[in-house]
C-alpha cells in the first residue's frame, strides 16, 4: 500500500510540474468564477459540468465544422464583424448552411454573457459543427440534424508573463497545407496537424511551434501569425499558407495608419534568425514578443521597440471599439 501511495504521490508531483511548466500564447489567469459558468448548446443554457453533445456530432465523428474565438473587452464583443465575416466566409467554403443570421448568432452570445454576468476580461468561442450524423461516417447526407452550435465564455485573461517574459519557437517539419487541400485560412475543427507540430515544440524545449509552407517559406505559428522586425521593417507571410487571423489584419492595418513599413512576402528561416524582433499574434494573447526561434536569440529586450509600439497602438484600437 506504501509503494502505491508514493506512486500516486510521485504522479500527482510530476503533474502539478508538468502544468506549470506550461507558458505560451494561450496561458491564462486562474479565474475560480469559471466553474460555475453557463454554456449555450443550441440556445440551451446548461452547467459546465452538465454540457454535453452527442458522440454523432460530425465535428467529433470527423472535425466537420468552424469556429471563431473573440474577446468581450468592456461590455464590446471587439471586432465583431470581422470575425463574423470569417464564420460566414468558412461556412461557405465547407458547404454549410448555418441556418442562422449574423444578429440570431450574436443574441445567443449575449444570452450566455447575460447569463453568467459578463461584461469584461471574457473569451468567448463559438463553435458551429454540421450536425449529428446518422451513423459513424464522412458522408454529409447522413446528416439528421440542422447544426449544432456551442458557446462557451469563460472569465479569461491573459497571464502577464507571456507578454512580459516572451516566448520561444520551434521550427516544425509538419507544413502548413495547400489551400487545394485544407485551405489555411479555413477556421476549421481539423487541427490535428497543428497539434502534431506543437507537440514537436514542447519536445524540442520551445512553448510554440514555428510552421513553414510547402514551399519552405514561414507561415505561421500552430495557433497565432508570425511577424518579424527587420531594420524598422514588419514583415509577416504573404497570406496564402497562414491562418487568416483577425489579429493579424489589424496589425497590418495599423501600421499602414502609423506609416511604419509593413510587408507580407515570402521569407525563409535566414531571414528570421537575423531578424532584430519578433512577435506572434492572436485574438486571446494580442501580441506577443517572441525571445528565441529554434535556439537563437532574436532580442535581448521583451518587448522590442516595434514590438512594444504595436503592442500599444493594437491596444489602443481595441479601446476605440470597444467605446463605438
Amino acid at each position: 500500500m506504501l509503494n502505491v501511495k508514493l506512486a500516486v504521490d510521485l504522479t500527482i508531483s510530476i503533474h502539478n510540474s508538468t502544468f506549470k511548466m506550461v507558458h505560451g500564447t494561450h496561458n491564462a489567469l486562474d479565474d475560480p468564477r469559471n466553474a460555475e459558468v453557463l454554456i449555450s448548446i443550441n440556445g440551451e443554457l446548461f452547467h459546465r459540468k452538465d454540457a454535453k453533445i452527442s458522440v454523432f456530432d460530425s465535428g467529433y465523428l470527423v472535425g466537420d465544422g468552424i469556429w471563431e474565438g473573440l474577446r468581450l473587452h468592456h461590455g464590446t464583443l471587439v471586432f465583431w464583424d470581422d470575425h463574423m465575416d470569417r464564420l460566414y466566409q468558412g461556412a461557405k467554403t465547407i458547404g454549410m448552411d448555418l441556418g442562422m443570421t449574423r444578429d440570431e448568432i450574436k443574441s445567443q452570445v449575449e444570452l450566455v454573457l447575460s447569463a453568467n454576468e459578463m461584461n469584461d476580461g471574457i473569451h468567448v468561442r463559438i463553435m458551429i459543427t454540421r450536425g449529428i450524423k446518422k451513423t459513424p461516417s464522412q458522408d454529409p447526407r447522413l446528416t439528421i440534424s440542422g447544426p449544432n452550435m456551442v458557446i462557451i465564455a469563460e472569465h479569461k485573461k491573459a497571464d502577464p508573463e507571456s507578454r512580459n517574459k516572451g516566448i520561444t519557437l520551434f521550427t516544425s517539419t509538419i507544413r502548413r497545407g495547400s489551400p487545394d487541400y485544407l485551405d489555411p485560412r479555413l477556421n476549421c475543427h481539423s487541427k490535428l496537424h497543428e497539434v502534431q507540430a506543437l507537440i514537436q515544440a514542447i519536445e524540442a524545449g520551445a512553448d510554440e511551434a514555428l510552421m513553414l509552407d510547402i514551399n519552405g517559406f514561414v507561415s505561421t505559428c500552430n495557433a497565432t501569425n508570425f511577424f518579424l522586425v527587420k531594420d524598422g521593417e514588419v514583415w509577416t507571410s504573404t497570406g496564402q499558407y497562414c491562418m487568416n487571423g483577425i489579429t493579424r489584419g489589424k496589425v497590418i492595418d495599423i501600421c499602414a495608419e502609423n506609416k511604419i513599413p509593413c510587408y507580407q512576402r515570402d521569407f525563409s528561416l535566414f531571414d528570421v534568425y537575423g531578424a532584430d524582433e519578433a512577435f506572434v499574434t492572436g485574438s486571446f494573447g494580442g501580441l506577443t514578443p517572441v525571445t528565441k526561434i529554434d535556439g537563437r536569440e532574436i532580442s535581448g529586450s521583451v518587448p522590442g521597440t516595434i514590438t512594444g509600439l504595436l503592442q500599444n497602438l493594437y491596444e489602443g484600437k481595441i479601446e476605440t471599439e470597444s467605446k463605438k
